[in-house]
């Protein structure tokens, strides 16, 4: 029973592999935050391990191709490895080494050889799972050098899954000895009809909150569980607003915060820039006239008054510049010149 939900399409994929057992060595989950790429890789590892499945080599423990082959959920390894707490699973996450906290280091990448070299204790894979794989060349080189080396040469019985928002930020040479799947936002009406189902949400307040998921349902789900973030997420969106009539000298103090973020968490800035980003998308729809796609839609007198205030042409180029500055955060260069030359764009 997979708990990824919103990708068929992988899972159709993933099942056929299963079936023949021709599971690759290596997989690229790619897409963007709380679509459901966690879920997927820890599925991954649960399909590998289950204890209900016959057999238990990849080649041999699936024999009936007509069959769905997804773990059971219920056996000690599915529910252990959904807990993060299996012997023969490792996650490698940003931050694990609290030295360096805004990559994955080359001591992480090394204890997971140590950890592959050991052959399985509880099941019949090992799995390592990296969160944010982007950040293993972000300024350096060696640990993603020593993850290729890996990846070239696998020991027997093992799974990498590479987890990230970021394709483009991956190696190629990675890249190339991964299989790539793409995980996609789902559409909102099949996420809000997910929330009223599963989880008892009233269907108005399920589309909007569909909406302003962007067909990611685990962020719909992280604000069910915690609505504060919720409160967090319009307050964060409330300054982007207010951004657009600000003074330069406000909006200059404003890139100068989250410069001096950057440093220490890359995600959080490039979460407000995507911020800055559906804003001014919502407000370029509003602007021609197709408001009944908004994300925002509970802010429409607002939208309203900056798509008057401006022109579609303003608004495209600003949209060009948040993207430019998102690729210039990437390439590194200095972030608190890069975003006070988004705040100079700003309609």
């Amino acid at each position: 029973m997979w708990s990824t939900i919103g990708q068929d399409h992988l899972l159709k994929q993933i099942d056929a592999a299963l079936g023949v057992g021709r599971l690759a060595h290596a997989y690229l989950l790619s897409g963007p935050p709380h679509v459901g790429k966690m879920t997927l890789a820890l599925d991954l590892a649960a399909a590998v391990n289950c204890a209900t499945v016959s057999g238990q080599q990849a080649g041999s423990m699936f024999n009936d191709q007509d069959e769905a082959h997804g773990p059971c959920g219920n056996c000690d390894p599915c529910i252990r490895i959904r807990r993060g707490v299996f012997a023969d699973l490792k996650i490698v996450a940003v931050g694990d080494d609290p030295r360096v906290s805004t990559r994955i280091s080359i001591e992480q990448v090394r204890e997971t050889e140590s950890f592959l070299s050991v052959t399985p204790v509880e099941g019949a894979w090992k799995v390592v799972i990296f969160d944010g794989a982007e950040t293993l060349s972000a300024g350096q080189s060696e640990p993603a050098n020593a993850l290729l080396k890996t990846l070239e040469e696998p020991p027997p019985q093992v799974m990498v899954l590479l987890l990230t928002t970021n394709e483009d930020a991956i190696l190629p040479t990675i890249r190339s000895r991964c299989r790539t799947l793409s995980l996609r936002p789902m559409p909102g009406n099949a996420l809000s009809e997910f929330l009223v189902s599963k989880r008892g949400v009233e269907p108005g307040a399920a589309l909007r909150l569909a909406r302003l998921a962007r067909g990611c349902p685990g962020w719909a789900i992280n604000v069910l569980d915690n609505p504060e973030l919720l409160d967090a997420h319009r307050e964060r969106l409330a300054q982007v607003v207010a951004m657009g009539s600000s003074a330069l000298d406000a909006r200059f103090n404003y890139a100068n915060t989250l410069a001096g973020s950057f440093s220490g968490d890359r995600e959080s800035v490039r979460q407000e820039l995507y911020l800055w980003e559906r804003w001014w998308r919502d407000v370029l729809l509003t602007k021609e006239g197709l408001s009944e796609r908004v994300h925002n839609d509970d802010r429409r007198e607002e939208l309203t008054a900056q798509a008057d205030a401006t022109t579609t042409a303003n608004i495209v180029a600003f949209l060009e510049s948040v993207r430019e500055t998102l690729g210039a955060l990437d390439a590194n260069v200095n972030p608190r010149l890069a975003l006070e030359c988004m705040m100079l764009a700003v309609p």
